[in-house]
């Protein structure tokens, strides 16, 4: 068992332009650094979900871009959908949306999404065309590679990566420790 120190660092860390869930001043954060065309994200999606709820203020939840674009070639549109929604105040509702029918994520649907959540589709269709948040996604990948990702759902437990096992009773587990 390696010590704590070992283990890789989030690189850098949790600050204001990330899209983050829950207090701020919450004793716990846990960072995901996913793809929304990742298998295993999806399954990771409601674990995480479930792992909210139950810690509710005492945790803050951030979720960094990683998309795997070799292996999921609508992930970087979907990422770039999910920061064209923040835009419009509106990540969170698309990326459970994205997690939530994972099945269909062409651009095509991408807008359909937008437009059941009352944003301004036309601009985020603009927006992916122009790649306006390409960049942006591209610096979570960037920082994901400085911290030791190399594969989706990597998970940062309060700035330390969690290597353990990321089924509910695991990951609960292992926040759980670190209440004070």
């Amino acid at each position: 068992m390696s010590r704590r120190d070992d283990r890789a660092q989030l690189t850098p860390s949790v600050g204001s332009r990330d899209h983050a869930s829950g207090p701020k001043d919450a004793p716990l954060t846990l960072v995901e650094y996913g793809d929304f065309q990742c298998p295993h994200c999806g399954k990771a999606y409601p674990i995480v979900k479930d792992v909210q709820r139950a810690l509710g203020s005492e945790l803050r939840f951030v979720f960094r871009n990683f998309p795997l674009t070799k292996i999921h070639p609508e992930a970087e549109h979907a990422a770039e959908a999910a920061e064209a929604a923040g835009a419009q105040g509106a990540f969170w509702q698309m990326h459970d949306r994205l997690f939530e029918r994972q099945f269909a994520l062409d651009d095509d649907h991408l807008l359909e999404y937008a437009t059941e959540l009352g944003l301004d589709a036309d601009r985020i269709r603009g927006d992916l065309e122009a790649g306006t948040y390409a960049a942006r996604v591209r610096e979570d990948f960037i920082s994901g590679v400085k911290s030791g990702v190399n594969g989706t759902p990597t998970f940062f437990i309060n700035g330390v990566r969690y290597d353990g096992s990321w089924d509910r009773d695991s990951l609960l587990a292992a926040l759980q420790t670190l209440v004070p």
